[in-house]
């Protein structure tokens, strides 16, 4: 491969691993604030239990989106500098944005949700983990604002080949950036859900059966349930959007060549770019323009009516692996919150399923993100900044030195991270939290 493509994968390597992450931290904060209000509520220890069993995965995850954000963000001097050098006027304040509303308030709390609430009253550790949670949202809020902006541009101008804010509120209010935000906001919560569903279910067969662990079995179960429902609209109204805003990656993503009325939703297929069409496709007549016009007979642009349009094949099938990925969300949370009604408690198989579906909403963020960001190739910036525009002169060897470097340490990051939170559930039994008075956040010695 060439510099320009390692460069690519390079980053997409870095930002598959860090996106993880965040996509936990998002919802998790919001997660443990409803243990703790449920806890100051009811005054029962189980979800005391839970909130110091969950802080431990929030802080682990955090730490680890931290170091790989880091990383990250020293891709655009090394790998991407027209990227900074054309648009830095509109991406460094965006970016300084997240850090000083976001990045300071997580760090600055989280130590009091992790150590203090021996060392300060109840209200103010609640106060703690509130400013956590909108910390984290505030973090996506921005970020997101930018990579919608690179999808979408608007409020700006052009003065000599750099790109000036003329309206930052259409900048950050830019037209896809609602639906990628609910898209990405929800996408965290189906994540959350999974995974607080299927350690608790790992718990719960290893014959760790206390009431902490069927409160969180049932707290994942029933978010799932009612969040899958709300992303599949969500998804839909984002489909639209981008319709009207990228057609072309609408096209890559039903597999569509020529313009097209009554086009078929493919269930399956591969698409044949050297001859324009899809291989082994298998259909449903009139659905694709069903769910995209509102008309069975509604007509589609081609691939073929663009002039510039992204790589097919990447882009088909991270939206097929996504929306499946969510129809086995769909089926399995439903089932479970059904069973969990009626028996009160999972029947082992559908526990391991749970287990196995504990990083599902990963799989789903990781293909739809593909999805976003193959689907805006060739462009950078979308009418704006070209791909191969903005990436160094860097020698491909180089490039493919520190992307082998990169993936090496990934993988063993990722591992580790998943065996130690199965290690943290193998020994929550054992984790109990201790009491505290209610005016002063004393232990109590009695």
């Amino acid at each position: 491969m060439d510099a320009l493509m390692l460069a690519r994968v390079q980053f997409a390597a870095n930002i598959s691993f860090h996106i993880l992450f965040p996509t936990i931290t998002i919802a998790l904060a919001w997660v443990l604030l409803f243990f703790k209000l449920r806890y100051l509520r009811t005054g029962n220890e189980k979800w005391l239990s839970a909130y110091f069993f969950w802080v431990k995965v929030f802080a682990l995850s955090f730490g680890m989106g931290v170091v790989s954000g880091v990383t990250m963000s020293f891709q655009f001097g090394t790998n991407w500098p027209g990227y900074m050098n054309t648009v830095g006027n509109i991406a460094g304040p965006l970016l300084a944005y997240e850090v000083l509303t976001a990045f300071f308030l997580e760090a600055g709390f989280l130590g009091i949700m992790l150590f203090g609430r021996k060392r300060v009253g109840e209200r103010v550790h609640t106060l703690a983990t509130v400013l956590v949670a909108a910390g984290t949202t505030l973090s996506a809020f921005w970020i997101l604002a930018l990579n919608s902006w690179m999808q979408t541009p608007a409020g700006f101008e052009i003065i000599n080949g750099v790109v000036h804010p003329t309206d930052w509120w259409a900048v950050v209010f830019n037209p896809s950036f609602p639906y990628r935000l609910a898209h990405m906001l929800l996408a965290s919560g189906l994540t959350v859900a999974f995974l607080v569903a299927g350690l608790s279910a790992f718990r719960w067969l290893r014959g760790d059966r206390g009431p902490d662990v069927a409160a969180t079995l049932r707290t994942g179960v029933l978010m799932a349930a009612i969040l899958i429902p709300v992303q599949i609209f969500a998804g839909d109204q984002h489909g639209l959007n981008t319709l009207e805003h990228q057609p072309a990656k609408i096209a890559a993503m039903e597999g569509i060549w020529q313009d097209e009325r009554g086009a078929p939703a493919l269930l399956f297929g591969w698409p044949n770019e050297a001859e324009r069409r899809n291989d082994f496709a298998i259909g449903v007549p009139g659905l694709a323009a069903l769910i995209l016009t509102h008309d069975l007979d509604g007509e589609l642009q081609g691939l073929d009516s663009f002039e510039d349009h992204p790589p097919v094949l990447a882009v088909f099938w991270g939206f097929r692996i996504m929306v499946g990925v969510g129809m086995l969300m769909l089926a399995v949370s439903w089932l479970s919150a059904w069973q969990l009604r009626r028996r009160g408690e999972p029947s082992p198989w559908l526990a391991r399923v749970l287990v196995a579906m504990t990083f599902s909403g990963w799989v789903a963020t990781l293909a739809g993100w593909y999805v976003t960001e193959i689907g805006r190739q060739p462009w950078l910036v979308t009418g704006v900044l070209r791909t191969a525009d903005a990436v160094s002169a860097t020698p491909a060897p180089i490039v493919g030195l520190s992307l082998s470097a990169y993936l090496v340490i990934y993988l063993v990051l990722l591992a580790a991270y998943v065996s130690v939170l199965f290690h943290l559930a193998r020994k929550s039994g054992a984790t109990v939290a201790p009491p505290i008075t209610a005016d002063r956040g004393e232990p109590d010695e009695t």
